[in-house]
């Protein structure tokens, strides 16, 4: 993995003790043209990785304003190949940017999981998110990652076992995605105390050599803050900025890409220590 962007980058943020910014787009939502813009503006922005949801009809993981987007996107048409495409597209304009694509197993099923994945990697894509997938199922998956050097990167819960925590440690690469709190992605105005004994746990258990990223939930520098302070290495922003394109409809693309770019630098700040 030593050739992955997303490694590059967590080592380039740790020696500038910085933490990292990852900011989550649907693909193709609103639309694949604006959506190249989006991604411009939460680049220029500041953000460290970008993850592109391929949306898919039953995602579990996500909460109303994901879900929302990932139907919409489906409604006017939007498929994996206008995904990867998006990534094509956005690897050309940004040579050394972490891209991750985060979406669910049928979509790789479908095209057969070792085709799909040489596609993305062809694509410019350095790592999956898999929600549903799990580490008892997921031999070929992770030999498939390593054959071409793409990060696989699971997720772990508050309460997720020491024995599950550890097992998903030494099978994630580029980052262990830590869910914040119970439940599904969405903006939140507080966090409670098991979040931030989870995030220590977790950090303690890594013994800090694997990435630590929190996401669901996280929508101010505040929350970047605290999350930061109790150990995570970076955070992850999605339905904050989905919100905020839903909320553009009568307004200008220039307009939403300047609300975009000084959100994202908002957030960005906040990671400085």
């Amino acid at each position: 993995m030593q050739n992955n962007r997303i490694e590059k980058t967590f080592f380039q943020l740790k020696a500038k003790k910085q933490k990292g910014l990852i900011c989550y787009i649907m693909g193709g939502y609103p639309n694949p043209i604006a959506c190249e813009s989006i991604i411009s503006s939460i680049v220029d922005g500041g953000a460290d990785i970008i993850e592109i949801g391929i949306p898919f009809s039953d995602p579990i993981a996500d909460g109303p304003v994901i879900q929302e987007a990932s139907f919409r996107a489906l409604q006017k048409g939007v498929t994996p190949q206008i995904c990867l495409n998006l990534i094509r597209k956005t690897r050309k304009r940004y040579p050394d940017l972490p891209i991750v694509i985060m979406t669910y197993s049928n979509i790789l099923q479908k095209n057969g999981f070792k085709q799909f994945m040489e596609m993305a990697k062809e694509a410019g894509t350095d790592g999956f998110i898999l929600p549903d997938m799990t580490i008892d199922e997921s031999k070929k998956y992770l030999e498939y990652s390593k054959n071409l050097e793409l990060a696989s990167i699971f997720l772990v819960a508050p309460n997720t076992s020491n024995l599950r925590i550890k097992k998903t440690l030494a099978v994630s690469t580029g980052f262990v995605y830590v869910v914040s709190v119970f439940g599904t992605t969405g903006m939140r105005n507080s966090f409670s105390k098991y979040t931030l004994t989870a995030i220590k746990n977790i950090k303690k258990l890594s013994s800090n050599k694997k990435n630590i990223s929190i996401g669901f939930g996280i929508s101010t520098p505040h929350h970047v803050k605290l999350m930061s302070n109790y150990g995570a290495d970076a955070v992850i922003v999605g339905s904050a900025i989905i919100k905020k394109i839903d909320g553009n409809k009568d307004g200008s693309m220039i307009e939403l890409q300047n609300n975009l770019t000084n959100y994202v630098k908002s957030l960005k700040a906040a990671c400085t220590n």
